[in-house]
């Protein structure tokens, strides 16, 4: 006994080729890690992002390339008759903001609740009018649907959108670890998505004040969200085993987190990645989280689609792991029944 304890502490050392591999492991891990989260900070930017445009033919035509002079592609614009039609359009989140020429003077209207980049941009553009007008002219900028005072850059939205990746995650590593059974694994999942949405929302609303809304309707999209997260990483640790759990892991972390846009817009992310991350649950749950919590519900529809979507392949991926496991529990059972007549 003394002779095997003592041998791994008298283990020749590593070859220097396997330092030199995990090295170069390292090196391309945290590359990855850098590219997943920088790559769209940094190459984010005003393209595409649809906003309405109030008024007559004539006026709507010449805002066209003054828009275009401000930020190239910038925005794709819905012409509309007047200022209620572009308050709808706002409300329903079909546009993040308009330009109002109705009126004569030229309003324009933000929703930093949307998006407080986005807001931004279009504060910009206000600026530009007023130049293009003249000087003793001045562009009124009106915030049709405003974060909360409380927290009005938001800051806990944005920052909000990791820990509910992370919970998810946690919540699939921990049931994995220290529950047995599909079904006990995946009612741990539904019951931890629900107090985690109770106790998610409670604090954004109530404490930070990040939130406005109904809060159980915050708290079921924080839930929905959790559980599309947690059930999908643990069906793919049921069906694939640890392979599943660090693909489901990945996907969500390295890809879905990133590219969810919640920070800013999904349409300001580089290319197509934007319309990727609406696909995953990050993306998906932060719209939604935004549309509970300012908008009514309106434009909640595709991003629950998606997060119901991921719940119910988690769900359907751990049946079938079920399934898979369950012909060799069988076989061992039937194994084991000779021995224990023979013992008999």
């Amino acid at each position: 006994m003394s002779t095997q304890a003592a041998a791994p502490a008298n283990a020749s050392p590593s070859p220097w080729p396997s330092v030199a591999r995990a090295v170069a492991l390292l090196t391309v891990s945290i590359s990855l890690l850098l590219t997943a989260f920088a790559w769209p900070s940094v190459r984010s930017s005003v393209h595409d992002v649809p906003i309405a445009v109030a008024g007559p033919a004539p006026a709507v035509k010449q805002i066209t390339p003054l828009l275009d002079q401000r930020l190239p592609d910038g925005f794709e614009v819905t012409e509309v008759a007047d200022t209620a039609a572009a308050e709808q359009l706002i409300r329903d989140r079909k546009v993040y903001g308009a330009i109002d020429l109705s009126s004569g003077t030229p309003q324009v209207i933000t929703a930093s609740a949307a998006s407080t980049a986005v807001a931004q941009a279009l504060n910009s553009i206000a600026t530009g009018l007023s130049q293009g007008q003249g000087s003793n002219t001045a562009v009124t900028v009106r915030d049709l649907i405003p974060l909360p005072a409380g927290d009005p850059r938001g800051a806990g939205l944005s920052a909000g959108a990791l820990p509910l990746v992370m919970g998810g995650l946690l919540a699939a590593l921990l049931l994995t670890r220290l529950v047995r059974g599909n079904l006990r694994r995946v009612t741990g999942a539904f019951a931890f998505a629900i107090t985690g949405g109770l106790a998610v929302a409670a604090i954004l609303q109530f404490w930070l004040g990040s939130l406005d809304g109904s809060y159980w309707a915050n708290s079921g999209a924080i839930a929905v969200t959790i559980a599309a997260t947690s059930l999908s990483i643990l069906g793919l640790e049921s069906l694939l085993g640890y392979v599943g759990f660090g693909l489901g892991a990945a996907t969500m972390m390295l890809i879905g987190n990133p590219l969810s846009g919640t920070a800013t817009a999904p349409e300001m992310l580089p290319g197509w990645s934007g319309a990727l991350g609406q696909l995953l649950p990050p993306g998906a749950g932060g719209q939604l989280l935004r549309s509970t919590a300012f908008f009514d519900g309106h434009g909640a529809t595709r991003s629950a689609t998606v997060l119901v979507a991921w719940l119910t392949l988690g769900v359907v991926l751990c049946l079938a792991g079920n399934l898979r496991r369950r012909p060799t529990a069988t076989v061992e059972d039937r194994d084991a029944q000779p021995a224990l007549h023979a013992t008999v």
